[in-house]
């Protein structure tokens, strides 16, 4: 519950300003006010206040603005979006109105707001890398993309290739009508490689001194470096779980459920927490399942789901190789012990 004795804040968080609204013990509005979104206009109203509950809701301004408040002396709650509906879907929808429910409910039970855990500012850095490269390769995809479909367009084919190579390749073979206008197009594509090899070669030779960890989830045929550290990365914190199957969930991979009197209907996947990492885990799934996966149990026990129907249980097969992926990663995380790809559960049952 919440904690009377203090003050209670809600921040809704703006791109430009922010909206504060302050109870008293007696959940009475006290002051109201607007200020800038920045670490100065944050500086100048928190640094001198009294210790109060600040609720803030999770987005792009809440990290830095939770680690601020709390360096400054007061407890935070970083309060899940997801959760939020009674602002999201109320009728009287404002700044003021949405910083004041966030109070409310932080004060009333902090359970309601979901709150969520930010990761640490080194992991934030070096998520970044991970973040950037994600943004360059799915800029470099939509130009060969475009490249393709162009000359396409002209009733000619280009030789398939890798993303690597293919602005060499195509160099060569595009339509003498199309060369003015693509050549622009197959430089920043040869730049764009470039980078992203450079990025890559900092992520193979850098982080992993940092980050031990990552070799214990390698083990894991199928998992790269890539996927090892967005997991752990996003995760941050391997004890934030007191069981490794809630991290499935934790990426989204779980099953919704919308359970009401006698029907509890089968659900799509709820997609929640980071979208890159679930996306991450269904193409270390894809292959596990796929011609070039390397025997273990958790190909056996996918595979046997993919056969008890068609393309969608093959769907729902990768979904739930991917769920229990992310509980296999955590537990190794958690133990760093020596994964046995044949026989690990009933080793882990033995043990």
């Amino acid at each position: 519950m919440g904690n009377y004795n203090t003050m209670t804040i809600g921040c809704d968080l703006g791109d430009r300003s922010t909206n504060l609204c302050m109870l008293n013990q007696q959940a009475k509005v006290v002051e109201r006010r607007k200020i800038a979104t920045s670490k100065l206009g944050f500086q100048k109203v928190f640094a001198k206040r009294k210790r109060a509950l600040v609720v803030v809701e999770a987005g792009t301004h809440s990290p830095w603005v939770s680690a601020l408040l709390e360096k400054t002396g007061h407890e935070v709650i970083v309060a899940n979006p997801r959760n939020v509906r009674l602002i999201s879907k109320n009728n009287s929808k404002s700044d003021r109105i949405d910083a004041e429910l966030l109070a409310r409910l932080g004060r009333a039970d902090r359970k309601l707001l979901a709150p969520v855990k930010h990761r640490s500012e080194q992991a934030q850095r070096d998520l970044a890398i991970v973040r950037a490269r994600a943004c360059l390769l799915e800029s470099r995809t939509k130009l060969i993309n475009h490249v393709r479909g162009s000359v396409k367009s002209f009733g000619e084919r280009l030789y398939k290739c890798t993303a690597d190579s293919f602005a060499q390749t195509a160099k060569f073979s595009l339509p003498e009508e199309l060369r003015l206008a693509l050549s622009p197009v197959l430089e920043s594509i040869e730049q764009l490689t470039v980078q992203l090899k450079a990025i890559d070669k900092r992520l193979e030779k850098e982080l992993p001194e940092r980050i031990p960890e990552m070799t214990a989830l390698r083990q894991v045929d199928g998992v790269g470096t890539l996927t090892a550290l967005t997991f752990i990365l996003t995760l941050d914190d391997p004890n934030r779980f007191k069981k490794s199957r809630k991290a499935g969930a934790y990426v989204g991979l779980r099953p919704g459920r919308s359970q009401t009197g006698k029907k509890d209907p089968e659900l799509r996947i709820t997609k929640a927490g980071d979208r890159y990492l679930r996306s991450l885990l269904v193409n270390c799934a894809q292959y596990i399942l796929g011609p070039f996966g390397k025997d273990s149990d958790l190909r056996h026990w996918g595979l046997k789901l993919a056969a008890r129907g068609k393309k969608n249980a093959k769907k729902r097969a990768v979904v739930a190789t991917a769920r229990k992926l992310a509980v296999l990663l955590h537990r190794l995380w958690v133990t760093g012990e020596v994964y046995q790809p044949l026989g690990y559960e009933e080793q882990r049952i033995v043990a």
